[in-house]
């Protein structure tokens, strides 16, 4: 017996639902019970996919004429080195977060690019080996909330490192109650207030500026599927031209959120080293 085709809202729908450990879409912005499987093993297994390039990159270096995987390797390494240089003026530090930086850069537009399969080619081969033609699968892990919060507050966790690390502990407690308004007693709280919304607004920013643009991204992919799907020779043609053109601006996007978020965690790790 045929099933019954799904509405254009069914079907957008289904593929903005996640595979998740509860079976059922995340109904709260916070909901700790609720694990995205697809964010989780799509996120970790580009994340081992960055490691070995660069491992292989870095094996692979020679003195001599770089071949085309080493030079695109060391033209980025040299953006990133020089980003870094910018903003970060300890040296000791950025032997640490260049490198830390260019993984980001990297992980985020791999990440970032799963955008540009085919909408229903993963999901359509997970129903198949699953053996549930309705099973859910979200493959682009930066169009998922969690998993761009997720790496913000890592950003956050390295910033509080370095604030302890560079002013002690000492000095960073007295700069949350003393700074921006100075040191009298009656603007402690208020100092310390400004700070913590500062720490708040930077991760939160961080984490919703990359899933907003990779989530609009999704979303009009999704819409150009439908487009393809309308049986008529206008639906064709126009899912074939506005998908074309989507896909080559979309380059930008990826290659362009992916270096934003590197850019700010730059900055966020620089303004810890500065004190007010």
């Amino acid at each position: 017996m045929a099933t019954e085709a799904p509405t254009s809202g069914e079907y957008i729908v289904h593929h903005l639902t996640h595979m998740n450990s509860t079976g059922h879409a995340q109904k709260a912005v916070i909901d700790w019970s609720v694990w995205n499987l697809d964010t989780l093993f799509f996120s970790i297994a580009l994340g081992v996919i960055t490691l070995f390039f660069l491992i292989r990159a870095a094996r692979k270096a020679t003195p001599g004429v770089p071949g085309r995987f080493q030079a695109a390797v060391e033209i980025l390494v040299e953006m990133v080195a020089d980003q870094a240089k910018g903003i970060i003026h300890s040296a000791e530090s950025r032997k640490f977060v260049a490198p830390v930086a260019l993984t980001v850069f990297l992980w985020i537009f791999l990440m970032n690019s799963m955008d540009f399969l085919p909408v229903d080619l993963l999901p359509r081969l997970w129903a198949m080996i699953s053996g549930n033609e309705h099973a859910y699968l979200r493959v682009v892990p930066t169009a998922d909330l969690n998993g761009t919060l997720g790496m913000s507050i890592g950003v956050l966790l390295i910033c509080l490192y370095y604030n302890v690390k560079i002013k002690g502990l000492s000095g960073w407690v007295h700069e949350l109650f003393t700074a921006p308004f100075g040191s009298h007693p009656l603007l402690w709280p208020v100092n310390f207030l400004m700070q913590i919304i500062e720490f708040l607004a930077k991760t939160v920013s961080h984490g919703m500026r990359l899933f907003g643009n990779m989530y609009a991204g999704e979303l009009i992919f999704m819409l150009i599927a439908l487009l393809g799907g309308t049986a008529t020779v206008f639906g064709f043609l126009g899912h074939i031209v506005a998908g074309s053109i989507w896909a080559v601006f979309h380059i930008l996007i990826v290659a362009l959120q992916a270096f934003i978020f590197m850019m700010l965690t730059l900055v966020y790790i620089g303004q810890a080293h500065e004190s007010h």
